[in-house]
């Protein structure tokens, strides 16, 4: 009976080596990546979804955002989620370019846009950390500020009075076109969805998301402006 304990002791050991063994892998690294990027090109659509009330008024916005905090526990828990998505999608992002930096012997003056590269794929750890700092910037302007005695619509529109802002908002956006472009397709292919029959048409959906996730978030301080 101990042996029988002992024994599964041991698989069970050799079973999470394993598995840390594959995760720390490049392979391991760019799975998650995929899923990882795969979650946050879900909550793109689902939070571009919700800010596309404010064009109902500042009622329908609101209404929103009060019913997305009702959420409570649930809203902290997707909250603390993300973050750990976050961290994991940009360490694995960030060593991953470091290895592929390393291994790079010597250096050619090579065509960087020969075999099929495009602008997002030739960019992605560049847009990545460029959309990191955003990320952070937005989260001070809009979740970490005080919301007492205002509403959110207040703090969206008194926060896009400002042009300097409105600028690095548009041009956020326009590198997250840049990264969705390329990120989604790429995540797909990553999971095994790498058919001659399918990925036309992902990639298709990709250009088609990514330019859905740039005009549909750039375009809401440019229509505040005028609808204020």
């Amino acid at each position: 009976m101990r042996r029988d304990k002992i024994s599964e002791t041991i698989s069970r050991e050799k079973k999470m080596n394993w598995m840390i063994q594959t995760l720390w892998s490049s392979i391991g690294k760019k799975l998650l990546m995929a899923l990882t990027g795969l979650a946050f090109c879900g909550f793109l659509a689902g939070h571009l979804a919700g800010n596309l009330t404010i064009y109902g008024g500042k009622d329908a916005f609101n209404s929103y955002a009060e019913h997305l905090h009702a959420l409570g526990p649930v809203l902290t828990l997707m909250e603390w989620g993300l973050l750990v998505f976050a961290v994991v999608h940009v360490c694995a992002g960030l060593t991953l370019f470091y290895q592929n930096f390393r291994a790079r012997t010597s250096r050619y003056a090579v065509n960087k846009w020969a075999g099929g590269r495009t602008i997002g794929s030739a960019t992605m750890p560049y847009t990545g950390i460029l959309l990191l700092t955003f990320i952070i910037l937005h989260l001070i302007n809009f979740h970490f500020v005080d919301k007492t005695n205002t509403t959110i619509y207040q703090i969206v529109a008194q926060t896009f009075e400002n042009p300097f802002y409105v600028v690095i908002y548009i041009l956020a956006m326009i590198v997250a076109a840049v990264h969705v472009s390329h990120g989604l397709w790429s995540a797909f292919q990553t999971i095994g969805a790498n058919h001659i029959k399918y990925m036309p048409f992902i990639m298709a959906l990709s250009i088609i998301f990514s330019l859905a996730v740039g005009f549909g978030f750039g375009i809401i301080p440019i229509y505040l402006s005028f609808a204020g």
